[in-house]
């Protein structure tokens, strides 16, 4: 392995731990996040993924912090505890969203019909109606 040696040990990854499963609140946290955790060991973020890459225990760790951040987002939001739109955005990051999705449909049900109209077939009367209601329509949209 090149570079400098790991900072990874058994106490990083104990301490990890208690973070992860309550120590986040003494440190001031309101949930844990890897922000927290990266500060509480000194080290970076990337830091934190790169040892979850290596080390399968640490992994878990991370995982356990993303679950955990969850879950008090989840509660603290429903409880009104917690800011709605930083829970909003928390939970974002959780696969959560707001949006929503619409699906137009014709009478009972069935497909929206729609009619074409061949200007080229049109007398010139028809087809300066057509224009005038496009240009009204236009501009009141």
């Amino acid at each position: 392995m090149a570079g400098r040696p790991s900072k990874y040990t058994k106490a990083a990854q104990e301490a990890a731990d208690a973070y992860v499963d309550g120590g986040h609140a003494g440190c001031g946290d309101v949930v844990p996040s890897l922000a927290g955790m990266s500060c509480e060991l000194g080290v970076t973020r990337q830091t934190l993924r790169n040892w979850g890459d290596e080390h399968g225990q640490f992994l878990a760790t991370l995982e356990r912090c993303k679950e955990r951040q969850e879950r008090l987002a989840l509660s603290g939001g429903l409880s009104n505890e917690f800011n709605s739109a930083i829970v909003k955005l928390l939970l974002a990051n959780h696969g959560y969203s707001d949006k929503q999705q619409l699906e137009h449909s014709g009478p009972n049900g069935g497909p929206v019909q729609v009619q074409t109209i061949d200007p080229t077939k049109l007398s010139s009367g028809a087809l300066k109606e057509l224009l005038a209601a496009r240009a009204s329509a236009e501009t009141d949209g």
